[in-house]
């Protein structure tokens, strides 16, 4: 009898779901589609590293296009942690609950490629208040991922920024909004999609000043067809690629750690894919018929010159400490310094 029970158990113990209780699947959420540079990166380098350096224990079901959240209510789906263990955020989205992340953009100008990236990365090492928000919404970063710098897309000829004087833009940074207006135009805010485009059409907007590559999105283009740009006028937009606490600290160590080389091993290469984005992104530009135009650095300092955005900051850290953000002017000052170093 022992004979055929012994061979037995071991039938049924090989036919039990070890593979599934080997394997922990994360599910991922952004509210942009696959296709663009960010997102293609992350599914096509970032994720499979995820796999690789995890020898197959880690896979990620990922949901795109706002299938699971919104860019608006990500941190707060990512943190309660049931439709989704780990997402994008966009701090810009999220003002009320990461105000110091917001510090980022008001800097005109900033680095590009892999200065971009060692610059978040040095943020978050040495200012201990910026992990200490999103361990606030409990959830933790593990991969920062860039946007693509600012561009002013006109419908009169730009040759400088100067001619922006006496017109009526649109930004949706509070920041930015700001800077127009210390440059002598007209800022204004509205929703982004047909609202924004119906503007230019019924001669409401004369521009807009957004990341190149959601002003080429939206074709705008087609309507405002003058278009100024830089490298250097960074949007100060990180991408927080941010897990579940909880879900995080269940990780074996083993898991967390294959994580954290995925993450080296994709920023060896971010910094060159959002460069060569860039110049694709440029030329998708002229293409469409754009008369496209790259600033001189002269020209970056004279935006900072007349932005007087040193002004605006000290404005902003006063608010915030009423606030009670009490680290605001602090941290503003660590930040404008180590930035100061990353540009050198």
């Amino acid at each position: 009898m022992d004979l055929i029970r012994k061979p037995l158990a071991l039938v049924l113990a090989l036919l039990l779901p070890v593979s599934a209780g080997a394997t922990t699947f994360l599910t991922y959420t952004d509210h942009e589609p696959p296709g663009g540079t960010r997102t293609r990166f992350i599914n096509d380098v970032f994720f499979p590293a995820i796999e690789k350096e995890s020898q197959g224990r880690l896979k990620i079901n990922a949901h795109w296009g706002s299938e699971l959240a919104t860019g608006y209510n990500a941190l707060g789906v990512i943190g309660e942690g049931s439709k989704a263990d780990m997402g994008t955020v966009v701090p810009e989205y999220v003002a009320k609950s990461l105000p110091l992340h917001q510090i980022f953009k008001s800097f005109p100008a900033g680095p590009t490629g892999d200065k971009q990236i060692a610059f978040f990365r040095r943020v978050y090492a040495e200012i201990p208040a910026f992990p200490a928000e999103l361990h606030h919404e409990n959830v933790v970063n593990i991969f920062f991922g860039t946007g693509y710098p600012v561009a002013f897309f006109s419908t009169h000829p730009l040759n400088n920024l100067q001619d922006i004087r006496g017109t009526t833009w649109r930004s949706a940074s509070f920041w930015h909004q700001d800077f127009l207006r210390h440059a002598g135009a007209k800022p204004v805010t509205m929703p982004w999609g047909p609202e924004t485009v119906k503007a230019f059409q019924t001669g409401a907007l004369d521009g807009i000043m957004v990341n190149v590559d959601s002003g080429y999105d939206l074709k705008i283009q087609k309507i405002a067809p003058d278009v100024l740009v830089s490298r250097e006028l960074w949007l100060g937009h990180v991408y927080l690629l941010v897990m579940n606490e909880k879900v995080w600290n269940a990780l074996a160590k083993a898991d967390q750690d294959a994580i954290h080389r995925a993450a080296e091993t994709a920023y060896k290469t971010a910094g060159q894919a959002m460069d060569n984005g860039y110049i694709n992104q440029l030329d998708a530009l002229r293409k469409d018929g754009a008369n496209v135009r790259e600033l001189q650095h002269s020209e970056v300092e004279h935006w900072q010159t007349v932005s007087r955005y040193p002004e605006i900051q000290a404005a902003w850290a006063k608010e915030q400490t009423a606030a009670g953000v009490t680290q605001a002017a602090p941290v503003l000052e660590k930040v404008r310094a180590i930035l100061a170093d990353e540009m050198r």
